[in-house]
């Protein structure tokens, strides 16, 4: 007689949510890395365009010319600053799809405890019958030779 859990698919249900909740964790960090990634690359363009102001006023360039730098910095400036709470947006959403990743981990594990107390439970059940067989045997064999 084979192991059979009743709620065996409730446990693989609990053990797909979680893959599910992994993925989309995993989702969510690539997300954040995205962003991080964006936001270090207006800090490398903000860089490039500074020193290019510096190079300018030394080869004394048109004011218009620095105006026009200057405006484009500002811009950038603005896009940092939104790409700041881009990635701060991100990480509260990581850090919700940790949560719930967590929260998926620990009603799979609740489940799988259940499976396996129950499958003990099988063993120990399959053990007293086995042994309770051996004991009919034994004392079968102690009355036939008795007589």
């Amino acid at each position: 007689m084979s192991f059979r859990y009743s709620f065996q698919q409730i446990v693989d249900l609990k053990n797909n949510e979680r893959t599910q909740a992994e993925w989309v964790l995993s989702e969510a960090m690539g997300q954040l890395r995205n962003e991080e990634t964006d936001l270090h690359g207006l800090f490398e363009r903000k860089e490039r365009l500074h020193q290019e102001m510096v190079n300018a006023s030394i080869q004394s360039v048109s004011i218009s010319s620095m105006l026009t730098m200057q405006s484009y910095l500002n811009h950038v400036d603005k896009q940092i600053e939104r790409k700041h709470q881009d990635v701060q947006q991100a990480r509260v959403v990581v850090t919700q799809k940790q949560a719930h990743l967590s929260e998926k981990m620990m009603d799979e594990k609740v489940w799988s405890k259940a499976r396996e107390k129950a499958y003990d439970h099988f063993q120990a059940m399959m053990s007293k019958k086995e042994q309770d067989a051996l004991d009919e045997m034994a004392t079968n064999r102690y009355k036939r030779a008795s007589f």
